[in-house]
């Protein structure tokens, strides 16, 4: 099929994919109709409770999934007939959550989410840092100062109130530089500023200046240096600077790990965007996928928040790709972090999150080892 590029008209499967979907949409919200009752009222005007609690009859989140009429054993509703035939035909099941079921608001992006990140999926393998650089390439310069330097970064980030996106992007650049460039060990400062410029122009509004950047290190390096290595460093990519970092992953598989939520969970979010954070300055962290981290990340600070419950479902299997059981040895390494079992005195990122605008989240932690949820399933 071949898409009008002219007139902007989808192509009959993306036709027939939103169609789905708006079947979908329908269905539910003709089930939530019908499952709703007319209150009666008696003659003083107040309303007379039924016989019915609030969710048989009212559902707020058409994103939850919606219970059926009772029905006879091993009858099954029509409409929750058509409504299985659509799932099957949208590529998940009637246990999945459709997170991307909001087709009215045109930032979500919903009818193409599923291919974007299928697309990011493939870029986060070709874009991909080298993962023993530092044995291969590098002769001066070691993990902990690479730790040393991002640690650093983090707080520059703070100080000047930059996006996380930032951060992650800045660490991307700073890996795959040095990947297959020497650098001594008196300029990596410099080559972590440059990379943190870049990210700064690539994603803040109101990128800070060269000049800052220059202070922030006490003037070690001119505003001559940075803008050279900049251009080292642009030139050296090809300008490719966008990447999938752990960062662009999160933000759907906390938004799937919430999908049956009634209320979202801040904790949540704030708990997966620290241990995410926290593998950042881990150079051994490099060897997992972006992708599979924020998967980790969101199955450990589901099992902080919560164990009496599994922290993996099929809404998360479904949107991740993965397995808990592929989730394992990541999973394990971050809880390593989590409760810094080899004495890290790197403290920029727990510092950052045991502010109270964070909900403290860097002083959590389970009580019982997460080694023990591998064995439920």
């Amino acid at each position: 099929m071949v898409e009008n590029i002219f007139m902007g008209i989808p192509s009959d499967e993306e036709d027939v994919k939103a169609k789905l979907a708006e079947d979908l949409s329908k269905i539910r919200m003709m089930e939530a109709h019908e499952n709703s009752l007319p209150v009666k009222l008696d003659e003083r005007g107040v309303a007379e409770p039924t016989c019915l609690g609030a969710r048989e009859y009212a559902v707020e989140n058409s994103m939850l999934p919606i219970q059926a009429f009772t029905m006879p054993f091993g009858h099954q509703s029509p409409k929750r007939k058509v409504e299985d035939d659509v799932c099957k035909k949208l590529g998940f099941s009637k246990d999945v959550v459709d997170i991307d079921s909001n087709l009215k608001d045109p930032r979500i992006c919903s009818l193409y989410a599923p291919d974007i990140y299928k697309n990011i999926r493939v870029t986060e393998l070709n874009r991909r840092p080298s993962t023993n650089y530092m044995e291969q390439v590098q002769r001066d310069i070691t993990p902990s100062m690479r730790a040393i330097l991002i640690d650093w970064l983090v707080e520059v980030s703070e100080e000047y109130k930059l996006v996380p996106d930032t951060l992650y992007l800045t660490v991307s650049l700073i890996d795959r530089f040095l990947s297959h460039n020497v650098i001594e060990k008196q300029r990596l400062q410099l080559v972590g500023v440059s990379c943190m410029l870049i990210a700064s122009k690539y994603e803040e509004i109101c990128a800070p200046r060269v000049e800052e950047f220059c202070f922030i290190t006490d003037n070690t390096y001119s505003s001559g240096e940075v803008l050279k290595m900049e251009r080292k460093i642009l030139n050296f990519l090809y300008f490719q600077l966008s990447v999938p970092t752990t960062k662009t992953f999160l933000r759907r598989f906390i938004q799937a790990a919430q999908a049956t939520y009634k209320d979202p969970c801040i904790e949540l979010e704030f708990l997966a965007n620290y241990l995410a954070e926290l593998s950042l300055v881990e150079y051994n962290f490099l060897k997992f996928l972006p992708s599979l981290i924020a998967a980790s990340a969101v199955f450990l600070a589901r099992w902080t928040l919560n164990q009496s419950v599994h922290p993996w479902d099929p809404t998360l299997e479904h949107y991740t790709s993965y397995k808990a059981s592929e989730l394992k040895t990541t999973v394990l390494a971050l809880e390593d972090l989590q409760l810094n079992t080899n004495g890290c005195s790197l403290n920029a990122i727990h510092d950052k999150y045991k502010q109270q605008k964070f909900k403290c989240v860097a002083t959590m932690s389970s009580p019982e080892k997460v080694i023990s949820v591998f064995s439920r399933r």
